[in-house]
């Protein structure tokens, strides 16, 4: 994850499905708080974490924060029918929704400079594909 954030690329915009700062504010804050990951650890990665934002080049330009209601992802996920997604339990998605909208929406844990788009990710496909046009132009950054 850290080799895509610093990475040079030809391209003017570069997309990323997520980032180091999701990896550490969702889900290694996850498996600390739900016990999967042991203090040791925890701590280890929030300075390696804190390291790498202080030294590192993972300067973000904007967020795109496809905001979805646990119960649809896990719809979505059934639907969905793949082997190794269906022992997902509910309470994960709720957990991790709970952690990206204090995160992102609300910013009461960690902070958050970069500019943050939240498009509602609860609409079908289509309003999906009218809603990514209708941002285009915000979400690659003026180039299209």
């Amino acid at each position: 994850m850290l080799q895509q954030h610093s990475k040079a690329h030809e391209k003017q915009v570069k997309l990323m499905e997520r980032s180091i700062f999701s990896a550490k504010y969702c889900f290694v804050e996850n498996l600390y708080r739900t016990q999967r990951m042991e203090e040791i650890d925890y701590l280890v990665l929030t300075e390696w974490f804190d390291w790498i934002v202080e030294n590192g080049s993972c300067d973000l330009d904007l967020i795109v924060y496809l905001r979805t209601k646990p119960e649809v992802l896990y719809e979505r996920i059934r639907e969905r029918g793949r082997n190794e997604e269906q022992i997902i339990p509910l309470e994960y998605l709720q957990s991790l929704h709970e952690l990206h909208e204090d995160w992102l929406v609300h910013k009461v844990k960690f902070n958050c400079e970069t500019p943050v788009l939240i498009l509602d990710a609860n609409a079908s496909l289509d309003e999906m594909i009218y809603s990514y046009e209708e941002n285009k132009k915000t979400i690659l950054c003026g180039v299209a």
